[in-house]
């Protein structure tokens, strides 16, 4: 099968392409036509065919999909002020594109979003549901699979976590708001899996979660963080923390660009529970589902990419661990080097 992976040059994406090479398939792996060249390093890259494309254009959508047998979608824009919209829109144009190419199977990965009144949702999470409504339309079977966290190196929201918990110092203040939040993390080498699964099974459509096997607040996952990382941190839960507070503050203590910190922050006040698992429909990995502490342990295993470890977007390689390809700011620098590129504006 020939499968598209629009946004191979995203996390996810990262490591989905080696999973589908492995099952055998062709990959069209598409990047936004001003992303850098650090794509290139990842390992795989002269194994796919690359076709550079903006979501935002309609006519390069269409050629960017022609003669592919299957879609997976993974765009998703945080940085931009306007990216409800520019969701919607490149959305709009993906639905349309599939049509029109004649592709049979269109697959997205999203988040998971509580039952909740559209008004009571983050920006972040209702742009999720927006892409997934319009997706929908397309024509051709569809399946949205939704995750809530994604452990593992280079990953956005695990980033988020090992930066914050290495610079926070021992005692770590967490909001009260999402302290008692319920959060079901799933390991990127068992997301992977499954949307290779999705692609392959046209039969099941509408939404399913993809979800690991542990359910944990908010302050266990960073207890969970810290006693596999080995750190002496101690979770102290604060009344006074605006949301919009802690988003500004956070973003400006981690190396993730700040604008996608800011919209992620405010989700985290939401349960994060699968309803529909995946497993259930699809099946388990053969070896079945990483639960949250082995997951975070293989993420932290001791070498780094380029240092003879096995890449994490290898073919050979563990999903979990880092890849030559991640970008700059998922490379982990201790507190003094934060703090020196700190003080020099970097």
């Amino acid at each position: 099968m020939r499968v598209a992976v629009v946004g191979a040059s995203g996390y996810v994406g990262s490591r989905l392409a080696p999973e589908l090479l492995r099952r055998g398939h062709e990959v069209v792996a598409t990047r936004h036509r001003s992303a850098a060249d650090h794509v290139t390093a990842y390992p795989w890259a002269g194994d796919v065919e690359w076709r550079r494309v903006d979501v935002q254009d309609e006519d390069a959508v269409i050629a960017a999909l022609d003669g592919v047998d299957a879609v997976c979608y993974l765009v998703h824009g945080l940085d931009d002020a306007d990216f409800m919209e520019r969701d919607r829109r490149a959305a709009d144009n993906v639905a349309y594109a599939v049509g029109v190419v004649g592709a049979t199977r269109l697959v997205y990965f999203s988040g998971i979003v509580p039952d909740l009144p559209d008004d009571e949702l983050s920006d972040h999470l209702l742009s999720r549901l927006e892409v997934e409504e319009v997706l929908a339309t397309a024509d051709c079977p569809v399946l949205t699979l939704r995750a809530s966290m994604v452990v593992g190196a280079g990953s956005t929201s695990f980033e988020v976590m090992r930066q914050m918990s290495h610079r926070l110092g021992v005692v770590q203040t967490v909001p009260a708001w999402m302290a008692g939040s319920v959060i079901q993390p799933v390991a990127v080498a068992d997301a992977v899996w499954f949307l290779a699964e999705a692609l392959e099974r046209p039969d099941v459509t509408g939404h399913l979660d993809v979800v690991g096997p542990d359910r944990l607040s908010y302050v266990a996952l960073l207890r969970t963080y810290a006693a596999e990382a080995r750190l002496l941190r101690v979770q102290l839960p604060v009344w006074l923390a605006p949301v919009g507070a802690v988003a500004r503050v956070a973003g400006s203590l981690v190396d993730v660009p700040s604008g996608t910190v800011q919209s992620l922050i405010p989700s985290l006040g939401h349960d994060m529970v699968g309803e529909q698992d995946a497993a259930d429909v699809l099946g388990e990995p053969a070896e079945g589902r990483l639960g949250v502490a082995e997951a975070i342990r293989r993420s932290l295993a001791p070498g780094r990419a380029g240092d003879g470890t096995p890449d994490g977007a290898a073919l050979d390689g563990d999903p979990q661990a880092p890849s030559a390809g991640d970008p700059p700011w998922s490379r982990h620098r201790s507190v003094l080097e934060w703090v020196w590129a700190a003080a020099r504006g970097r």
